[in-house]
């Protein structure tokens, strides 16, 4: 299996990565409150780590990655520049969805980033798709399908899982457990809380993962990645993560403590890494200064840059609702 080397850029790449995606998340909720995002919201922050982990063992260039709602980080991870990411969620024509799509629905075929679904479970029939299309295009391309643990209640999962295995595709199915289905606990909606144990029933590979730790998450990933580019199928990988914000900005939270989310902060994965990086004295505090400062650049361009940017037009009412100009449709 191909070693994964976590050396001082790894960390520092981290860092950077979950300091962007925290603050670019917690941004959109001040302007949501602002009421300059409209809709709904679903907030990644606490989650970091498993996005951070499944990035450094996949090839962005060539790998896809689909997930839910919750989905403003991945595609800058995937290589999306924040200024489109803000724009959609302002609603305006720069967005990478064109001001259509929103916060639940961000996609870009250019960045091998499929969505962005907001029908709960609807994307992983979808993930299975796109890894049965590279499977008989012969490319060795792995597709990253996550979803959460309310989703996996849909029928239409366990029947993914079954053509999965049937046609060993390509596909990791990483379930982002972060304890809770809106409000409803993981213990209240089944009669087990060992969510990758599902997996077991169809003998696909399954296990449970460390989704708070970026180097456990990579391990786990890696290993799913080499098996699938072999051809030996799909692995599904239960992610134990945890959200600090509540489902969406209309959840009132109030069925967890406050003493839950401060225990949960105490392994926050973004300040994992930061401990780490000081430890290994791989950044001076003026770099990490450095750092902190590139972000809030970052952040506030990506306003700007929605802000300034024009509404859609009437008529793009009337595009991109019929698929136009199919190479494989004749006249």
């Amino acid at each position: 299996m191909a070693k994964l080397k976590y050396t001082k850029e790894t960390y520092l790449n981290w860092y950077e990565n979950m300091l962007l995606w925290r603050k670019f998340e917690d941004k959109t909720g001040a302007l949501y409150i602002q009421q300059k995002i409209r809709g709904f919201l679903h907030l990644y922050n606490g989650q970091e780590a498993v996005l951070a982990g499944s990035i450094h063992a996949i090839d962005p260039k060539k790998d896809k990655m689909i997930t839910a709602y919750r989905d403003h980080v991945q595609p800058i991870a995937m290589g999306v520049s924040p200024n489109n990411i803000m724009a959609e969620l302002f609603g305006k024509s720069t967005g990478v969805s064109g001001g259509k799509g929103g916060s639940m629905h961000m996609f870009s075929k250019e960045f091998n980033f499929f969505g962005g679904h907001g029908i709960v479970g609807a994307q992983v029939p979808l993930g299975a798709g796109i890894a049965f299309a590279d499977q008989y295009n012969g490319s060795d391309a792995v597709t990253l399908c996550y979803m959460g643990d309310g989703a996996v209640r849909q029928g239409a999962i366990h029947e993914t899982f079954n053509m999965a295995m049937m046609w060993n595709l390509p596909v990791i199915f990483i379930c982002e457990n972060n304890g809770y289905a809106m409000g409803t606990s993981v213990e209240r909606s089944a009669n087990h809380s060992e969510i990758w144990k599902l997996g077991l029933s169809y003998e696909m590979p399954s296990a449970p993962v460390d989704g708070m730790d970026p180097v456990a998450v990579a391990e786990a990933v890696n290993e799913a990645v080499v098996r699938a580019r072999k051809g030996e199928g799909p692995t599904f990988l239960e992610m134990k993560t945890y959200r600090y914000k509540g489902h969406s900005m209309s959840d009132a939270q109030k069925y967890r403590t406050k003493d839950e989310i401060a225990e949960y902060q105490k392994v926050d994965p973004m300040n994992q890494v930061l401990e780490h990086i000081k430890k290994k004295k791989w950044a001076t505090e003026d770099e990490i200064q450095a750092i902190q400062d590139k972000i809030k650049g970052i952040v506030k361009e990506a306003v700007d840059f929605a802000e300034e940017s024009p509404f859609p037009s009437t008529d793009a009412l009337y595009k991109n609702v019929y698929v136009e100009d199919y190479p494989f449709i004749k006249e």
